[in-house]
């Protein structure tokens, strides 16, 4: 796979960057990344849904009408699901929707999700991302500079967290900002993007010390 071009916060390439070993010979299988963003969505589920059976709704003690001879068909409580007011019938509780996927396998999922759209040519590399002030007239100019102001999904990956950047960024609804992932045992705060961020973006720009940052810290 040839080398990426790397621009500058202008929109000038400035040089080339080579692509990590670990994107470069990275496969992205469907049943990985299907696996992966099942998890993903799986695990941010609350699971605290909660709704009342018949024996949990109040009222109905009583038998509403005798057995027979009403012409009615027979009833024992007007607390029944198919009642106004009544239980839900096999009604939900709260519950744990988490899935578990192997360290190796999510990485993977990741790595193959950007070689694809590396490969798509959905990919800016710029050489760093970084304003003087936190306004969002700067990120506006950014994306602009790159053709990235009607993009619908937007999603920016940054070495590590710059609250000058978010902010520049987080009025824009159709931008999200991640960043890379930090080494172990590294207390430097982190907003880790999933395989289906990568997916799900019509661009993708990197900031280059953060394909650094990924080769680093996924290659051990």
């Amino acid at each position: 796979m040839a080398d990426l071009e790397v621009k500058s916060i202008q929109g000038k390439v400035v040089g080339k960057q080579a692509l990590p070993k670990s994107i470069a010979e990275a496969a992205p299988l469907m049943s990985v990344l299907h696996r992966a963003v099942v998890a993903e969505e799986a695990n941010t589920r609350q699971g605290t849904q909660s709704a009342l059976t018949r024996s949990e709704v109040r009222g109905g003690g009583r038998k509403p009408y005798k057995q027979k001879k009403t012409g009615n068909a027979r009833q024992g409580t007007i607390r029944a699901p198919h009642y106004a007011h009544g239980g839900m019938a096999f009604a939900v509780k709260p519950r744990d929707y988490e899935k578990k996927i192997n360290r190796k396998e999510r990485r993977g999922a990741i790595l193959g999700a950007l070689h694809a759209q590396i490969t798509a040519e959905n990919v800016i590399t710029v050489d760093q991302l970084v304003f003087a002030e936190a306004k969002t007239k700067h990120a506006v100019e950014f994306l602009k500079a790159f053709g990235l102001d009607t993009v619908r999904r937007v999603l920016i990956i940054l070495p590590t967290y710059d609250e000058a950047t978010y902010r520049c960024f987080r009025n824009l609804p159709n931008v999200v900002v991640r960043t890379a992932p930090a080494a172990k045992g590294d207390e430097t705060k982190t907003v880790a993007f999933s395989t289906r961020d990568i997916l799900i973006a019509h661009k993708v720009v990197i900031a280059q010390d953060a394909l650094t940052r990924i080769e680093e810290v996924w290659s051990k």
